[in-house]
């Protein structure tokens, strides 16, 4: 999943935000309220797609606003990391900054990295979806997740997510499957078995929200 290289790059992106925090008094008035605003519409941005589950249909422009609202975080608590007292601030501004090393941060961001973005496949009453492959090091388990998504005609440089569907490979060849549109607006999910399972697929059915 590429996370070592992204472990590095949000390392590097922390210590240009630290740089800039050490030289922010040195940065003209106009450029620190730019660079603050900025940072705020990035993360509000970023906020609003993950709690609405809408994104644009292109995963490396998805993964670019993820970053850039990681930088803009960052900035915005190194910035208040300057008010007074400091030996409040500096200690809450480091806390704050540790999620950022959490896996539900850094497999996202990682996306960056990979050489092939996903393929989109359309189902049909502008419906498509996505194939992502995981991989539970742990369990010694592997799959995928089929995400469903939904675009407007009107507004076709955006799409909503809808569902996931995931197969793991304990249960069928999960890198077989694939997904379909059903009349009476429904969705299905269907996983070929292994050849050493009883002939057949393993179907998941789901309504379209």
């Amino acid at each position: 999943m590429y996370i070592p290289i992204t472990i590095a790059a949000l390392a590097l992106l922390t210590v240009v935000m630290i740089l800039i925090r050490i030289f922010w008094l040195r940065m003209p008035p106009r450029t620190r309220v730019s660079l603050l605003c900025a940072s705020v519409a990035v993360v509000v941005l970023h906020v609003l797609f993950e709690a609405t589950k809408w994104s644009t249909t292109s995963d490396r422009l998805n993964v670019v606003i993820s970053w850039l609202a990681i930088a803009g975080y960052e900035l915005l608590v190194l910035s208040f990391s300057r008010v007074s007292p400091k030996w409040l601030t500096l200690p809450s501004a480091a806390i704050l900054l540790v999620p950022l090393v959490s896996s539900s941060i850094l497999f996202p961001l990682s996306e960056l990295f990979q050489p092939n973005p996903q393929a989109i496949v359309p189902i049909g009453d502008h419906l498509f979806y996505e194939v992502t492959q995981w991989a539970n090091i742990e369990g010694g388990n592997a799959g995928v997740d089929i995400i469903i998504y939904h675009r407007l005609p009107l507004v076709p440089f955006l799409r909503h997510k809808l569902q996931v569907i995931r197969f793991n490979n304990q249960e069928c060849n999960a890198y077989a499957a694939f997904a379909i549109s059903l009349p009476a607006k429904h969705y299905l999910g269907r996983c070929p078995y292994w050849p050493s399972q009883s002939t057949g697929t393993l179907d998941k059915l789901f309504p379209v929200p």
